[in-house]
């Protein structure tokens, strides 16, 4: 018997926490029964487990490294957009993101159908460390580049990179590489509209040991095991 949250996550439903709301919205039953509390149990070798009416089978555990183009979405839900899953139309596991980037950034994403492993990656405590290329408007001072390396207060609470290095300024824009150990996607956007400079274009470059390599915008590649333990051996 196994918690009803675990075998779901397990089956790429989603992460844990996707899966535990699952729940408590009463989408999901065990032998026709709907389950709405939270750490119920199931076995998911004899029981029929359903998700929104559907046969919840568990699938092989798969990752891949994505190279997310920009106006695409990191949604499972029906969109008219394009989606990041879009992609992926040729693989029969239902996948989902670890993390997310935002419509107008590109980049670096994982996608896979394993929660458990989505919930490890996002966790702070494991470190993984994001890398992102940033373009903003107008030419940063050495001074607010400082400013930004001791970190700023925004609506989440202080905000300090691990990492800021300007790769080139001009009059018109300034191009800098900064990186976080927490996904910080959406709030530097703040960091810098507070530091006068709004940004321009956000590309995530490396997310852990994983980087663009010779990827294109839209295509991918699965990461093997022995990569992800790497990962977390050096922890």
């Amino acid at each position: 018997m196994e918690r009803l949250q675990k075998i779901l996550a397990a089956a790429g439903i989603g992460s844990r926490r996707q899966c535990e709301q699952l729940i408590l919205q009463g989408r999901v039953s065990v032998d026709g029964q709907i389950i709405r509390t939270l750490g119920s149990k199931a076995d998911p070798g004899t029981q029929k487990i359903c998700c929104d009416g559907e046969l919840v089978r568990i699938e092989k555990k798969c990752c891949y490294l994505f190279y997310k183009p920009r106006h695409c979405l990191c949604t499972n839900a029906p969109s008219n957009q394009s989606r990041v899953i879009d992609f992926f139309a040729s693989v029969s596991a239902r996948l989902f993101t670890i993390g997310r980037l935002e419509n107008e950034s590109e980049g670096v994403l994982l996608v896979t159908n394993d929660g458990d492993l989505a919930q490890k990656l996002v966790h702070p405590k494991y470190r993984i460390l994001k890398v992102y290329r940033i373009t903003v408007r107008g030419r940063m001072t050495p001074t607010q580049t400082e400013t930004l390396r001791q970190g700023l207060w925004t609506g989440s609470g202080k905000i300090r990179p691990e990492h800021v290095h300007v790769i080139k300024s001009t009059e018109g824009s300034t191009v800098l590489e900064i990186s976080f150990f927490e996904g910080r996607n959406l709030e530097i956007h703040r960091l810098f509209t507070k530091l006068g400079h709004p940004v321009s274009h956000i590309m995530r470059i490396q997310f852990g040991p994983f980087k663009l390599e010779n990827l294109k915008p839209g295509q991918y590649r699965m990461i093997s095991e022995e990569e992800l333990q790497q990962i977390f051996e050096k922890k």
